[in-house]
């Protein structure tokens, strides 16, 4: 399954930045309320909740892209985020002593678990069913744009893999469509409305 290497490979980028990380920096601010480690156990959240919802089916099909995952949580309550941030503080507690450590560890197990799984099952998620494989490019997306802030958070470059950069450029401009966003992100990527991004 093509969508489980290049997950993979974005997994093994941030935990090789995770390695990096000073002692004297997971305190810091990254994003939002999370200090680096706890943005690190959000992060390190894409790699459980793959191995975790793997082994949770689901009847049917109910979300037929990555895109329309990324698109139905943007119009989810709000107060969903709240229970986000609150799991990825917790998260980043669970990481311990040896953060990079515990996440190789996870990755390892997800790989296992995606060598012995035949075919594409659908799973349960919380926007709803979807095949295993489109699930795993939502976990692409988290792990590109988070390990990206945890680069910025710590003064570390990230050395994510192109192809999974390249496609979550694909996602996301998949659901900004799908959320009829698409001339915003345009926009934004062609530095109009205040943007300071130069594409070229």
């Amino acid at each position: 399954m093509d969508t489980a290497e290049t997950m993979l490979d974005a997994a093994e980028a941030f935990v090789a930045l995770v390695s990096e990380i000073p002692q004297d920096a997971w305190e810091r601010p990254a994003l939002g309320v999370w200090d680096v480690r706890a943005l690190v156990g959000h992060t390190a959240r894409a790699v459980s909740t793959a191995l975790d919802y793997l082994h949770k089916p689901a009847p049917a099909v109910e979300l037929e892209s990555a895109a329309e995952y990324l698109a139905a949580g943007y119009r989810l309550d709000r107060t969903i985020h709240e229970a986000v941030a609150a799991r990825g503080i917790a998260a980043g507690h669970d990481l311990g002593d040896e953060p990079a450590e515990v996440v190789e560890t996870m990755i390892g197990r997800l790989r296992s678990a995606i060598a012995a799984t035949t075919g594409d099952p659908v799973i349960h998620t919380l926007v709803g069913g979807m095949r295993f494989s489109d699930y795993l490019e939502t976990r692409t997306v988290e792990l590109v744009v988070h390990t990206s802030d945890i680069s910025l958070a710590v003064g570390r470059a990230p050395h994510l893999p192109p192809a999974a950069v390249h496609r979550v450029l694909h996602i996301i401009c998949d659901a900004a469509m799908l959320n009829d966003r698409g001339l915003a992100a345009i926009r934004q990527l062609s530095a109009r409305d205040g943007s300071a991004f130069e594409l070229l």
